[in-house]
Order: C-alpha cells, then sequence, then structure tokens
C-alpha cells in the first residue's frame, strides 16, 4: 500500500463521494450567498459575517481538496468478502497487549471509516502492519514509534 492511498470500505467510498458533491453544489452556492449578504452590509473591514463566511469558505474548499486527493488515490476493500478470523483492512479487531487482562477494539483501516465507540488505526502503521494478514489466537510484535516493542493477541475479528 502507498503512503497516498486510502484504503476505505465501499459504505465509506459512497459517503465521501455524496459528501464532495454536495460540497462542490449546494455547499458552494449557500457560501457564495452567505458572502454576498454580508457585502451588502457594507464596510468589508469590520464586517463580521463576511470574515465568518469567508472563514467558512476556506474550510470547505480545504476539505474539497482533501476530498478529492483521498477519493483519487482511494482502494475499495469489502471485508465481508475476506477469509473469516484474518485481520484485513475494514474489519474490527480485538486485541490484548501483553500484561493485560483487558481487550480493545480498533477498526483498521482510514480514520474517515471511524465509528461509534471503537479507535481506528491505519494498515500503514506499525500496528497495523504487524496485524494485516494474522488469524484470531495468533501473538504480533510491533515496534511503536519510540522504538519500544509491544506485543498483542488477536482476541477477535469482526465487523462491527
Amino acid at each position: 500500500m502507498s503512503v497516498t492511498e486510502t484504503v476505505l470500505t465501499p459504505e465509506t467510498h459512497a459517503r465521501l463521494v455524496a459528501e464532495l458533491e454536495d460540497l462542490t453544489t449546494r455547499g458552494r452556492v449557500e457560501i457564495a450567498r452567505q458572502i454576498e449578504a454580508a457585502r451588502a452590509l457594507g464596510d468589508l473591514s469590520e464586517n463580521g459575517d463576511y470574515h465568518a463566511a469567508k472563514d467558512a469558505q476556506g474550510k470547505m474548499e480545504s476539505r474539497v481538496r482533501q476530498l478529492q486527493r483521498m477519493l483519487e488515490d482511494a482502494v475499495i476493500v469489502d471485508s465481508s468478502t475476506h477469509e473469516a478470523g484474518v485481520v484485513t483492512t475494514g474489519v474490527v479487531v480485538e486485541l490484548r497487549y501483553e500484561g493485560d487482562d483487558e481487550t480493545e477494539r480498533f477498526l483498521v483501516g482510514s480514520i474517515e471509516e471511524k465509528g461509534e465507540g471503537v479507535s481506528v488505526i491505519s494498515p500503514a502503521s506499525p500496528l497495523g502492519q504487524a496485524l494485516v494478514g494474522h488469524n484470531v489466537g495468533e501473538t504480533v510484535e510491533y515496534k511503536a514509534p519510540n522504538d519500544r516493542v509491544f506485543t498483542v493477541e488477536i482476541v477477535s475479528v469482526g465487523h462491527g
């Protein structure tokens, strides 16, 4: 996987395409209306509505560029077609760190996949790279950016 590609589930890809479409159509029209209405109020140097609308426009255009880059390099994966019990992009993996009794759940994928109640780890991260391709019951090691080595057991693999 290259640094620029983003791995997405089909559902998230469709949601991001719809968000981009909305921002580039309705969003741009709405911001243009807000800017025009604020301009009509007069002196732009002290016009809070104008500056707020321009700020909103900048943030929206930044998100448009982010979505365009992400979708251009997106790789769409359907985790439901992968072998059961194997860690792949798009699955939720439950891990137990060595020496811990508690488990932690992570979605392996893009931050855009983030759902309620589960943290996201990139498949390109040290932990993600160590997990992908391994099975439930296996123990893997990975080196964190601080050079500390962690050992985790794959407790379960699921789809949410």
